[in-house]
């Protein structure tokens, strides 16, 4: 059940206009509250952001799709939910691997309650700072944008090497992931 949930999630970068529950906001918080942490330090903490004017605030600082140019959310397909990921440098120099944890603890949850999300790095953190009047010992290291996807995306097999996802004449995104037998190998790497 697991399995099927993560290899049929994937990112979502266009969104209908339904808002997303707030209990179901919680429960994607609270999973990554209960997710590991180096050390158990814990040094994460996070801001939902689901109030409209917010929401259009915060949009223009995120970038989506490196390989897609000319393919991003219009206002009409913004995200209608924001989690954004903070590490509390009073606790923690560093997130290690907290952050991508606990955004992948985020977007399972919210996969599993029909909801596309998108882990962004590439975001304007000194706009969102201003914008959510974050602390400045708060670093804000990813933010996760979740709604009800209006987008499809299926998995493709690597071709020549290219692994750049691309859109089709439908709409459609493709994402070409490296075969199984390309990366594993048993007991050392030969």
């Amino acid at each position: 059940m697991i399995y099927e949930k993560i290899i049929s999630r994937r990112t979502c970068r266009k969104f209908q206009q339904r808002s997303v529950p707030r209990d179901v906001l919680i429960k994607c918080v609270d999973a990554a509250r209960l997710s590991p942490s180096a050390a158990n330090r814990q040094p994460l903490k996070y801001v939902i952001v689901d109030d409209e004017r917010l929401l259009r605030e915060v949009f223009p600082a995120l970038r989506w799709a490196g390989y897609l140019p000319d393919y991003f959310p219009t206002e009409d397909e913004m995200p209608r939910a924001y989690i954004v990921i903070l590490l509390d440098k009073t606790i923690s120099d560093s997130p290690g691997h907290d952050a991508g944890i606990a955004a992948m603890s985020i977007s399972l949850v919210a996969h599993d309650a029909g909801l596309g999300t998108c882990i962004l790095g590439a975001i304007d953190r000194d706009a969102i700072r201003k914008v959510l009047n974050i602390p400045e010992h708060l670093d804000i290291v990813l933010v996760v944008a979740l709604g009800y996807p209006a987008e499809r995306q299926v998995v493709d097999e690597v071709r020549d090497g290219d692994i750049r996802y691309w859109l089709d004449e439908e709409g459609v995104i493709h994402v070409p992931k490296r075969p199984l037998e390309e990366i594993v190998r048993w007991n050392g790497y030969q």
